[in-house]
């Protein structure tokens, strides 16, 4: 065996013939193959496995990218082998080149959420502070761009690297969208899967700008403050029931609660006053529909008086037109002053038509005067 034949076995031992990376963790998104002194012998074996792709750098720029598949590396299927500089001793000549694997399997349950609340301005409730968080998936779909673009020179590459990034991009696009939609507060915890699809789709762009695909993109939540969601709900309740009925409703509770709380033979009787009270409104409230008649309130210690009675008011005609309305007592004074006589007609509430004062009997006690009636026998 000559001196170069010894020299080529030697250094053929020491230059890479098989490219390979098996990938051991769920993590790793790109990972540099290590070799010996960035040397790689021609003619080696290059084996990409399923949800990999293979990326060669020289001299910090993109040289060839290569799927799944296996690949003996020559002139014929990497070009770049007839501009990179290797060894010219008269065998096959090793090569210098950096190789990446990179992971093109989806990378799913990725966090996602907003670090400080967004600010929202609502037609109804005026400025508004909300949250959101939730999940999303990607994965690589250009390796070549996300070498050159996000991992530079960095040998092994994690997800955690890239999710800051993401998210960061993610919170501010989710911002955006929410604020450009315009809806209603209580509607974006309502229209989550909607407001998905629309952040997804303003969100692709950003992704495949450095090489990634975003597959999914999920909100779980909306949330705001509590003292909103009960304004909230307050709100939709007083928009969709009658608000005497919502009023005599929340009366109710308090007096049942307060019924409770007083305890005691007092209380007892306390909590049945006011349960009389509210049964007799609850009843005039409802005589409409049950042809019943509306009951007088109970006070607390016996019945109210009646209403004051009102005196009769008569209508009487004066020179062929309308007069009054005018009392007994005033019809009076218009007999006796001779504004009217026993033949002036006259009208109340109750009588069909109008008629000759002298024929209605309680008018007719002012119509003879002071004279007493004969006594009986004479």
């Amino acid at each position: 065996m000559g001196i170069f034949d010894k020299i080529k076995e030697k250094l053929s031992n020491e230059f890479i013939d098989i490219i390979e990376w098996l990938d051991y963790t769920d993590d790793t998104i790109c990972h540099r193959f290590e070799r010996y002194q960035n040397e790689i012998k021609n003619e080696a074996k290059l084996i990409v496995r399923e949800g990999q792709t293979a990326v060669f750098i020289n001299e910090g720029r993109l040289a060839d990218v290569f799927t799944a598949g296996t690949y003996t590396l020559n002139t014929q299927n990497l070009p770049i082998l007839s501009t990179l500089k290797g060894w010219k001793y008269g065998f096959d000549s090793p090569f210098k080149a950096e190789v990446y694997f990179v992971n093109t399997h989806l990378f799913t349950d990725e966090k996602w959420g907003t670090k400080n609340p967004i600010t929202l301005n609502d037609d109804r409730f005026g400025l508004v502070e909300i949250r959101a968080f939730g999940t999303y998936a990607f994965k690589i779909s250009d390796a070549g761009k996300f070498i050159v673009d996000i991992v530079g020179t960095d040998n092994n590459f994690t997800n955690f690297e890239i999710n800051e990034h993401l998210k960061s991009l993610i919170a501010t696009r989710f911002t955006d969208t929410v604020g450009e939609a315009n809806l209603p507060i209580e509607l974006y915890a309502a229209n989550t899967t909607e407001l998905s699809e629309t952040c997804k789709e303003v969100m692709q762009p950003e992704f495949g700008s450095v090489g990634i695909s975003l597959e999914k993109f999920f909100i779980e939540n909306v949330s705001m403050p509590e003292d909103l969601k009960k304004e909230i709900f307050e709100y939709s309740r007083i928009d969709k029931l009658d608000l005497d009925k919502l009023t005599k409703f929340k009366t109710a509770k308090a007096i049942e609660a307060a019924a409770i709380n007083e305890g005691g033979t007092a209380g007892a009787g306390m909590g049945m006053g006011m349960g009389f009270v509210l049964a007799q409104q609850m009843g005039g409230m409802m005589s409409p529909q049950m042809g019943g008649q509306q009951q007088m309130p109970v006070q607390q210690g016996g019945m109210m008086p009646p209403p004051m009675p009102t005196p009769v008011q008569y209508f009487y005609a004066a020179n062929g037109q309308q007069a009054g309305p005018a009392t007994m007592e005033q019809l009076k004074a218009l007999f006796a002053n001779r504004t009217i006589n026993k033949e002036t007609l006259v009208w109340k509430q109750g009588m069909d038509n109008w008629a000759a004062l002298n024929t209605v009997e309680e008018l007719k006690a002012f119509l003879g005067g002071n004279t007493p009636p004969p006594l009986p026998g004479a």
